[in-house]
């Protein structure tokens, strides 16, 4: 029963295509004869080997007498002379010359700090006091010795000019006045040693030593303060020594962060003298503007350097250049279009130059005003016809 409700299902479906054929297999379902329903299937897959057949001639025929079928379909651009800047692609770390530990020039106690962390700060300004341990009281007394051996000297003088006196007095009057004159310049140069001060402009970064600490003017552990200038920053990369002739002062760099997402524009600042025997490298200074303050030292930087530039450069994508069994490498332009849009394919040996990103120089091989097939390049052959896509 369930058998004859599926044919009746079948029947229903194959009906619904309303041709005569459908219609007398619908019959036939109904009837439910199983031989004559097994007899008409293999009937219709005859029929339809034969239109299968028929359908595979006529592709055969479409695609002898349809010529544009045959033809493989790619994308041409003309080739542009162009200006090629090439950069050469190092890693360096930010630094400056003025990052420094100040240390005591003499021996007492820490009496007052001036400054804190991360406090600008401008040369010479006063950062910290020491005890000077009495200093001070002497030089007053040896200022006052000095008035007057200042006097004495300055009225023998006056003596001496009116012949008045003997020269011997004169002379001791002098040399009195030199020495106590040598003496306060002396006190006063140790004094100033109790007065800690900024040797440039910059900022406290750390201030080492608290008030009240009995600092010394050397050995471990003495220092009092760091101070950073991040107003002069650079960063010191090293370049490989066959670069050494490409590499020079006054080249373009571009420099990136990758930490901070930011990229300034500069130049070499220096190179250096010496190749390095253990890397064969040398040593190239590239200074970078720090407006924001964000650069700080031992910051990581992505550095491009302009080690070559071309004003009239051909340049094509990596991706379309072939390499022969002879290891010659090449690229195929397009010759002859007509008014189909159809070309002849030409491989063209070439010679390739220096490499950015995805592009390569062409030295030789194609010239200004080829078109150059690019889509599609690696499924044509040489001097086959190819249809190209507008």
């Amino acid at each position: 029963m369930k058998k004859v409700f599926n044919l009746i299902i079948l029947a229903a479906i194959l009906a619904s295509c309303g041709n005569s054929e459908q219609k007398s297999v619908e019959d036939l379902i109904a009837q439910g004869n199983l031989a004559a329903i097994r007899a008409k299937k293999s009937e219709i897959s005859q029929q339809q080997k034969v239109l299968d057949g028929k359908a595979k001639l006529l592709d055969s025929a479409i695609a002898a007498l349809d010529d544009s079928k045959k033809l493989p379909l790619v994308t041409t651009f003309e080739a542009k002379a162009q200006k090629f800047d090439h950069f050469l692609e190092l890693q360096g770390d930010v630094m400056t010359k003025q990052n420094v530990l100040i240390y005591p020039e003499m021996a007492g106690t820490l009496l007052r700090v001036y400054v804190k962390e991360g406090q600008k700060v401008s040369k010479g300004q006063l950062l910290a006091s020491i005890d000077d341990g009495g200093v001070g009281s002497q030089l007053q007394q040896l200022k006052t010795q000095e008035e007057l051996a200042k006097t004495t000297f300055e009225r023998q003088k006056r003596l001496w000019e009116q012949k008045i006196g003997s020269e011997i007095q004169y002379l001791q009057a002098k040399a009195t006045y030199e020495a106590q004159e040598n003496a306060v310049k002396q006190l006063q140069s140790q004094l100033s040693k109790s007065s800690i001060r900024a040797p440039f402009s910059g900022i406290i970064d750390d201030v080492i030593q608290e008030q009240g600490t009995v600092v010394a003017p050397a050995g471990p552990g003495s220092e009092v303060f760091r101070i950073v200038n991040l107003s002069d920053m650079y960063i010191e990369v090293e370049v490989p020594e066959s670069y050494l002739g490409s590499v020079a002062t006054g080249k373009d760099v571009k420099v990136f962060f990758p930490v901070l997402g930011d990229s300034v524009m500069t130049k070499v600042r220096q190179t250096g003298n010496f190749i390095n025997p253990s890397n064969r490298s040398f040593k190239v200074e590239i200074p970078v503007q720090n407006k924001k303050g964000h650069i700080k030292p031992n910051l990581t930087a992505r550095v491009q350097i302009n080690d070559y530039t071309s004003d009239e450069a051909i340049l094509i994508p990596q991706s379309i250049i072939s390499e022969n069994a002879e290891g010659d490498q090449y690229a195929y332009v397009a010759l002859n279009e007509d008014g189909n849009n159809e070309a002849d394919a030409k491989r063209s040996i070439i010679t390739t130059g220096k490499t950015q990103g995805d592009y390569v120089e062409i030295l030789s091989g194609i010239n200004e005003g080829d078109y150059v097939i690019s889509e599609g390049a690696r499924n044509v052959k040489n001097g086959q016809k190819v249809k190209i896509l507008k």
